[in-house]
């Protein structure tokens, strides 16, 4: 099933009640953009499907080691964690290749209070909300590079993730050679991806050891995050079967290039027949609209910079020379900048964000950066000048916050972005981003040993 939100409604709440299996899988995305779900009794969930179900709250209060925040305003001890409402959302329908054609949904999670959206899924869809009452569709499509380990989850545990074996070695970008090397693994992604709804138009090897990176298939920018949530969580389990441990880490070795998640956007009429990014006359095929697009998201950038950089890894990505932007900058066709223009036909002219790396939460990439495209198309912004050349060398655009320390901090005084994607929602945010910081600030790393142990 390649577009499972174009299933008929009816069509699929049968196919789940005539399916062979006992149980259905739903899942909902938390705030670092990690799957939190279980499986449940096929009659249960048939029942949840008009007034949807309980589940407990902590999947928001809590960061990716199960550890609960101490400050969120969302939820905590002080509340007791209770139930928030799930609604399943019948149009994610998919059925999992490689669990026997199981019946799998996603969910938005309503939550336990109702003056606060924490869910990201629903933050994006207040933001396409938005957009198509000020007369546009927008599309988008994300790409993810990854490293690749002959690991296990408990191998690499075991080793204290270092000295990790590549899948592959050496710096062997687009390697026809080296896809042959995997042909499995290569061949599950291609053919199961597709079969679960996550279709890719592209699948090679990048430069790194091990590296490879998907590019999905463009739709509108809620299935665009479905897919990108579902593929990360979809190659870790078809890798485990072939004893290979993915990582979407945003970089995973200082002598080596980060890893992206770059999100590919535009604008059309709401009837989809006009790419509104599109201009003939121009020299570079750019509509007006497409300046202003531009021009909200690079002002906005460092105030939304931690919702495409939400992890301390994401800023060792974020350095001059190593494929990622630093600037908020914007050039023709141009791999150095944030907003890369994607000159092309009337159909092909669009954005590249180049910022988010492949840790982010697919939702709120999506979610935060066509927000601030609209910001700047709504007050018709005018664009900075061009960067050409090396965007690392742009002298007219100051550096981007170097730690999550510093891009939370801009996120917190920005008014904006509270106007933009709701003040409840980015204070829970930044409460959860202050606490990453804390725990990193907490940490002992091995740098700090190498460094000190022996000759302080």
């Amino acid at each position: 099933m390649t577009n499972p939100r174009n299933a008929d409604h009816d069509g699929i709440i049968e196919a789940v009640r005539t399916d062979p299996s006992d149980y259905v899988k739903v899942a909902v995305a938390d705030i670092d953009g990690i799957l939190r779900g279980k499986y449940m009794d096929k009659a249960k969930f048939l029942s949840s499907l008009d007034d949807g179900f309980g589940f407990c709250d902590v999947v928001f209060g809590w960061d990716s080691a199960d550890e609960c925040y101490d400050d969120a305003p969302y939820t905590g001890w002080a509340s007791g964690y209770p139930d928030g409402a799930v609604q399943i959302d019948v149009s994610t329908f998919r059925t999992i290749p490689w669990e026997d054609q199981r019946p799998f949904f996603l969910c938005n999670y309503l939550g336990s209070r109702d003056d606060m959206v924490v869910c990201p899924r629903r933050v994006l869809q207040q933001v396409i909300d938005r957009a198509e009452a000020m007369g546009f569709k927008s599309f988008m499509g994300m790409e993810f590079e990854w490293f690749n380990f002959r690991e296990t989850p408990e191998s690499a545990h075991a080793k204290g993730y270092r000295d990790l074996e590549p899948l592959t070695p050496g710096m062997m970008g687009y390697s026809v050679l080296r896809q042959t090397h995997n042909q499995g693994f290569f061949g599950a992604l291609l053919a199961e991806m597709r079969a679960f709804g996550v279709p890719l138009e592209g699948l090679h090897t990048e430069t790194g050891p091990g590296v490879y990176e998907g590019a999905i298939v463009y739709s509108d920018p809620i299935e665009a995050a479905d897919r990108g949530v579902l593929f990360k969580t979809g190659a870790k389990e078809i890798g485990h079967r072939f004893g290979i441990l993915p990582t979407f880490m945003a970089r995973y070795d200082t002598t080596l290039p980060g890893c992206s998640g770059h999100t590919h956007q535009s604008l059309w009429d709401l009837d989809t027949t006009t790419n509104l990014f599109y201009d003939s006359s121009d020299p570079h095929k750019m509509s007006p609209l497409f300046r202003h697009y531009i021009a909200g998201v690079v002002e906005l950038l460092p105030e939304l910079l931690a919702f495409v950089a939400p992890t301390v890894n994401s800023y060792k990505r974020l350095v001059d020379g190593y494929w990622a932007p630093t600037k908020p900058t914007w050039g023709i066709d141009n791999r150095t900048v944030a907003c890369r223009v994607i000159p092309g036909s009337s159909k092909s002219t669009r954005l590249e964000f180049r910022v988010p790396g492949s840790d982010v939460n697919p939702y709120l990439a999506c979610a935060a950066s066509l927000a601030a495209g609209l910001y700047g198309v709504e007050r018709k912004l005018e664009l900075r000048p061009v960067t050409t050349g090396s965007g690392y060398h742009d002298a007219s655009a100051d550096r981007l916050p170097r730690t999550l320390e510093q891009a939370t901090a801009r996120l917190a005084e920005s008014t904006v972005m509270r106007e933009l994607l709701g003040e409840g929602f980015v204070d829970h945010f930044v409460a959860t981003r202050e606490w990453e910081w804390r725990q990193f600030q907490d940490s002992v790393t091995d740098w700090e040993k190498n460094r000190y142990l022996e000759i302080i």
